[in-house]
C-alpha cells in the first residue's frame, strides 16, 4: 500500500503543470454559454493577443509581457521600460497576420518623455521559444508629452493595408483633442516601419501632426475593424457619454466641444451634444459603463452574431453586445466571473476571451 502511495505521489508531481479549468454558465440570446478560466494569476491584465501556435500573449499593467499556452504562462524578457503611473504602463499588445513570417509583435505603453509621459508603440521579435523580444524599436511617441497619468487610450489595430492605428486619450487635458499640433485625444495611423503615409489626412498641412487620422477623442481604450475594414473605437465619456464611433479619415468626434455626458461636478460640458462638422457617436452609454477592450465578431462560432460589436464593461462587470442600425445595446452578457473586463477577443475558433481586471484572469466564452 505504502509503494502504491508513493508510486501515486510520483505520478502527480510529474505531470505537467496547467491552470485549473473552472466552468460555468453564462445565460445569453444563443442560450446557456460555457465560461472556462484559461490562465490566472495576472496582475491587472490589460491587453492580449493569439498567436499562431495557439499561444496567447497577455501584458499586465506594471509592465510584464507573458507568454501563455495549456493554462502555462511565462515571462516574456526585452520588453520596454513602461511609466507604470495611474492609468499607465504596458498596454496593447497585436500580433500581426504575417507573424509566422516577420515574429514581429506590437506594444502600447506609457514612456517617459523628460518630465511628461506619453503613449507610445514599440515592435520586437519573439524569438522561436516565445522567450524574448528582441530588435525592440519604438514606432511612434506622442508629442508633447504631458503630465499626470490619465488618459493613454491605448489600442493597436492593423489596418487592412497594413497600416497601424494606434489610439490616444487626450491625457486629461480636454482642449489638446481639439489641437491638430498635438497627439493627444486622437486615432494615429503609420506605417508598420513608423513613417508616415502620405495619404494621411493632415500630412503636409503646416503645424498638424501628420500621424493623426481623427481626432475630438477623449480616452479611446477599445478599438476593431468592422467585417468590411472600418474603423471603430468605444471610448470613456466623463460623467456619462462614453460612446461608439466609427472612426473615419480626418474627422473630429467633438470632445470636449460636445458630448453625452457632463462633468463629474454636475457641469454642463461644452456646448452641448451636437456641433456642424462634429461627428455624432454611433451609440452612446448614460450611464457610463467604463468601455475598454472592443471586438467585432465574425460569426464562427454564433452565425447569429456576426458583425456584432462586444466591449467590455469596467464598471459594470459585464460585456456589452451591441448592433443594429442605428446602433443599439441589445444584450449584457455577465457571470460571476466577468469582473472588471479589461480585453475582449474573438479566439481562430470562434469563441470568445476575455481578461478579468479583477479576477486576475483569461477566460474563454464557447458553447
Amino acid at each position: 500500500m505504502l509503494h502504491r502511495l508513493c508510486v501515486l505521489t510520483l505520478t502527480v508531481l510529474l505531470l505537467p503543470f496547467s491552470a485549473p479549468v473552472q466552468a460555468e454558465t453564462m445565460s445569453s440570446s444563443q442560450g446557456l454559454l460555457r465560461v472556462e478560466e484559461m490562465a490566472g494569476g495576472f496582475e491587472v491584465p490589460w491587453g492580449f493577443d493569439f498567436l499562431p501556435d495557439g499561444g496567447l500573449l497577455v501584458t499586465e499593467r506594471g509592465g510584464l509581457l507573458f507568454y501563455v499556452k495549456d493554462g502555462r504562462k511565462n515571462r516574456v524578457s526585452g520588453t520596454p521600460a513602461v511609466e507604470a503611473a495611474g492609468q499607465g504602463g504596458l498596454l496593447d499588445v497585436m500580433i500581426p497576420r504575417d507573424f509566422e513570417r516577420s515574429r514581429e509583435v506590437f506594444l502600447t505603453f506609457s514612456k517617459r518623455q523628460g518630465r511628461g509621459v506619453g503613449t507610445a508603440l514599440a515592435s520586437g521579435r519573439l524569438s522561436r521559444d516565445n522567450a524574448s523580444l528582441t530588435d525592440l524599436r519604438i514606432l511612434f511617441e506622442a508629442a508633447p508629452g504631458a503630465s499626470g497619468g490619465r488618459h493613454f487610450g491605448s489600442r493597436v489595430v492593423e489596418a487592412r493595408d497594413g497600416s497601424l492605428f494606434i489610439s490616444l486619450g487626450e491625457r486629461g487635458d480636454r482642449p489638446s483633442a481639439q489641437d491638430l499640433t498635438r497627439h493627444q485625444g486622437s486615432v494615429v495611423r503609420i506605417s508598420r516601419s513608423g513613417t508616415v503615409p502620405g495619404d494621411n489626412p493632415f500630412a503636409g498641412q503646416d503645424g498638424a501632426q501628420p500621424e493623426i487620422w481623427s481626432f475630438g477623442h477623449r480616452n479611446p481604450q477599445g478599438m476593431a475593424l468592422d467585417l468590411r475594414g472600418n474603423l471603430w473605437v468605444a471610448e470613456h465619456g466623463a460623467k456619462g457619454g462614453d460612446e461608439v464611433n466609427r472612426v473615419r479619415k480626418g474627422a473630429n468626434y467633438g470632445w470636449p466641444v460636445i458630448s453625452y455626458g457632463r462633468h463629474y461636478s454636475g457641469a454642463k460640458i461644452g456646448e452641448g451634444t451636437a456641433k456642424p462638422g462634429m461627428e455624432q457617436p454611433e451609440w452612446h452609454w448614460d450611464p457610463s459603463i467604463a468601455p475598454s477592450g472592443m471586438m467585432i465578431y465574425s460569426g464562427r462560432m454564433w452565425p447569429q452574431w456576426r458583425g456584432h460589436i462586444f466591449v467590455g464593461s469596467l464598471k459594470f462587470d459585464y460585456i456589452s453586445r451591441l448592433t443594429g442600425s442605428p446602433l443599439k445595446e441589445a444584450e449584457q452578457l455577465r457571470s460571476s466571473r466577468t469582473g472588471r473586463i479589461r480585453d475582449v477577443q474573438e479566439a481562430p475558433d470562434g469563441s470568445i476571451w476575455f481578461a478579468s481586471e479583477s479576477e486576475g484572469a483569461l477566460f474563454r466564452v464557447s458553447r
